[in-house]
């Protein structure tokens, strides 16, 4: 029996080497002898197939009972010594893996309890814990497998498969963590499972291609599918938004010869052209925020050593009449008009351009227009929102925007039927990356529109183009709950509605779900991270065996994207913290920024390197618990020192409303500088608001006297930024002339 087992070993590794190119990383980590327990994620119906070809040793699979028992299974199974499991593992199971471990074997067993349905780590069931606990000679070693997910044998959508194939042998990347003790936490595990997978996703993109060259190679694929549209009606296909590509590329190539490129536009099919022709050149887009103040532009031009800066006629004149002088603002640089442009562009240039895009194979497409790119090069210059300070710009390479595209896809499992409603700025990371590159580089057709705040037009976008997919910030989702005109047949054909760049509010999530019956999903992301971190997604059933995939937990901002792990840790010693503790969160993955522009001190003071990661220091405060959650408790820098205790002043806020029960109520708590407390707190309210009667509700409520505000100060609005933030660096400006 032994010998037929060796041969049929011997078979199953050689058939599946013809299609797969194995890389593994830490096999020195393998005991020799030991009894082992081999844990890891589970994406593909062959995980136990390619794990066997990785491992030193053979392998016992432990297994769903439900696949063990199919009879044209079973037999071949069971002499391959295959451990059959129900989701609520039996005491025999449990003993029998034991046996294993304490006679010096190797065990595999995916602790999930199926296979993902986004690529994602789910719940780790804890079963395995009294399997090994009893064999002091034994180790648990983590494994992270990458590279099947996407493929034909996971449980993706047609679109991602369709988007992932491969020419060639499809690499996959297998990393083996250092062996933990029989008595390590559930917990523990899967934030080494979590750790893995960030090698394994940076040896998977050593290689990687420029984000323009993937949206190529998709685009010839969709061709005469439509690729974007407007409210006004404008459509293009992918061949003739390919050829518009080019063109103004060759167009760009021809005005500007430096590298970076500024762009002054609008969320529309032209916005979305031109970022890709400057990312097709090799060169660096740098979208600049119009909503930003003078100061602030002047300093984006000056340190992104900017000389042209290509906008429209059109949009500067709309600019103008809101009050914002561009040619003001940019004297000394050169500002180049979209129209001017198109005019050059000749009908025998745009038919000929048209017919390669439509005749000329990919692979010579990709030569003769996409410019060879470096993984580390500058893709995009990106200005943080100054809503604390001085904006920073922030400079995200080319894997940064492959890699984030690619985690936002995976984890929402874009579908075929996809549409992309677009209104975010694309001056904004999340209306760059998340809403413009991702649905250009996937396939799927994005609805623009400039004005995030004109909700009405939107649900008439949404409604008319089936749009599924609407990402934006709590402030624009709380228009559609105010506005009358906007009625929930409108938004029928959303599949997701996430929120993101600000703390969801649960009055505005709850009015969504009544007026709509939608969910809103709250996200998190940072422009550092290019941006997307983590995410809530709707609970997914498997239903071969109805295993459930816990996905959201309200209140959190989700689980991490795949490749990217989460670290909560002491503020100034960097130690991590318990599980469940509030710290500083820390991010790693292959989409954290290149650095912050000409200031590696100041990236140095928020990029650290432990373990081998290289991490982010977000400056937000928050837990994750033992299902992987992430939870935002507030910004460190939004805190008031009063009485030596640190108040929450997002949580100030959040009492005043429930205390007053104004759930509408627009409030910014802010701290001041007190003689006697260290700190106190001031109110900015937009309607009036009697101090004594707010105390009153308060001791009422029983709201901590450290959180009572010592002043209300009435004022005509609270200061926002183009995306919808709170504008804190404004109001504090506000705040001081109000006190002055």
């Amino acid at each position: 029996m032994n010998s037929v087992k060796q041969l049929i070993l011997f078979i199953i590794k050689n058939i599946f080497k013809i299609p797969y190119h194995l890389t593994i990383q830490g096999l020195e980590n393998f005991p020799k002898t030991q009894g082992v327990l081999l844990l890891g994620n589970h994406s593909s119906w062959i995980d136990w197939a390619i794990l066997q070809i990785a491992s030193p040793r053979p392998l016992h699979f432990v297994i769903a009972k439900n696949i063990y028992q199919k009879w044209y299974l079973k037999p071949f199974l069971k002499a391959f010594g295959v451990i059959p499991i129900s989701q609520t593992a039996s005491k025999t199971t449990l003993a029998r893996i034991s046996a294993l471990l304490h006679a010096g074997e190797v065990v595999c067993l995916f602790p999930e309890g199926s296979i993902s349905r986004t690529g994602q780590l789910a719940d780790f069931n804890k079963d395995y814990e009294y399997a090994i606990a009893e064999v002091e000679n034994a180790k648990i070693i983590p494994f992270h497998l990458h590279g099947l997910w996407g493929s034909r044998f996971s449980p993706c959508s047609d679109l991602l498969r369709k988007n992932s194939r491969q020419t060639g042998r499809r690499t996959l990347f297998i990393a083996f963590g250092q062996a933990l003790a029989p008595s390590t936490s559930v917990a523990l595990v899967k934030q080494q499972v979590f750790e893995l997978s960030h090698f394994t996703w940076q040896r998977a993109t050593e290689n990687m291609n420029s984000i323009a060259y993937d949206w190529l190679a998709i685009a010839k694929q969709r061709g005469r599918a439509m690729t974007v549209a407007e409210l006004s009606g404008k459509k293009l296909n992918h061949y003739r938004f390919m050829t518009a590509v080019f063109r103004f590329a060759a167009k760009i190539r021809q005005l500007s010869p430096e590298q970076n490129i500024g762009l002054l536009l609008p969320t529309t099919s032209a916005g979305a052209i031109v970022n890709m022709s400057v990312l097709s050149l090799g060169k660096t887009v740098v979208n600049l925020n119009y909503t930003a103040n003078k100061d602030a532009l002047y300093t984006a031009v000056k340190q992104a050593d900017i000389q042209t800066i290509y906008t429209s006629s059109q949009f500067l004149t709309k600019l103008k009449a809101r009050g914002i002088d561009a040619a003001d603002i940019f004297a000394g640089t050169r500002l180049i008009y979209l129209e001017d442009v198109k005019e050059e562009i000749s009908s025998v240039q745009l038919l000929t351009t048209l017919l390669g895009c439509m005749f000329l194979p990919t692979k010579l497409l990709q030569h003769y227009y996409i410019s060879p790119v470096k993984q580390d090069d500058t893709a995009a210059i990106l200005f943080s929102s100054g809503s604390e300070g001085t904006p920073k710009g922030i400079e995200l390479n080319h894997r940064n925007l492959n890699v984030n595209t690619r985690q936002i896809a995976d984890m929402l499992n874009t579908q075929n039927q996809d549409v992309m409603l677009s209104n975010l700025p694309i001056f904004h990371a999340f209306g760059l990356v998340a809403t413009t590159l991702m649905p250009l580089r996937e396939g799927i057709p994005l609805i623009c529109h400039p004005d995030p705040t004109d909700v009405v037009n939107i649900a008439k976008a949404v409604s008319r183009y089936k749009a599924t997919l609407l990402i934006g910030t709590s402030t624009f989702f709380r228009l559609y709950t105010l506005n009358r005109q906007v009625h929930p047949a409108m938004l029928d054909s959303l599949r997701l509605a996430i929120a993101g760049a600000e703390k969801l509010r649960a009055d505005v999530r709850d009015a969504f779900a009544l007026k709509f019956n939608k969910t809103i999903y709250e996200g998190y992301g940072a422009t550092e991270t290019s941006p997307a971190i983590s995410v809530n997604i709707p609970d997914l059933l498997d239903n071969r065996d109805w295993h459930i995939q816990t996905c959201q937990k309200k209140g959190s901002v989700g689980l991490p994207f795949p490749g990217t792990c989460l670290r909560i840790v002491d503020p100034n010693s960097l130690q991590t913290l318990a599980l469940g503790e509030d710290g500083l969160i820390l991010i790693g993955g292959q989409q954290v920024m290149k650095g912050y522009l000409n200031a590696p001190e100041k990236t140095a003071s928020v990029i650290s390197v432990i373990d081998g990661i290289r991490w982010y220091h977000t400056g937000d405060k928050g837990h994750v618990d033992t299902q992987g959650f992430l939870t935002i408790v507030d910004r460190y820098s939004r805190f008031a020192k009063i009485g030596g205790e640190m108040i929450s002043l997002t949580a100030v806020e959040e009492k005043v409303r429930t205390a007053l029960s104004h759930n509408e109520l627009n409030v910014l708590a802010l701290a001041v500088a007190d003689k006697k407390k260290g700190e106190t707190i001031v109110l900015l309210v937009t309607e009036t608001l009697s101090l004594q009667q707010l105390r009153k509700v308060l001791i009422n409520a029983k709201v901590n006297p450290l959180m009572h505000p010592s002043q209300c100060i009435l004022v005509d609005e609270i200061p926002t930024l183009g995306t919808g933030k709170t504008d804190f660096s404004a109001a504090k400006l506000l705040l001081k002339d109000s006190l002055s």
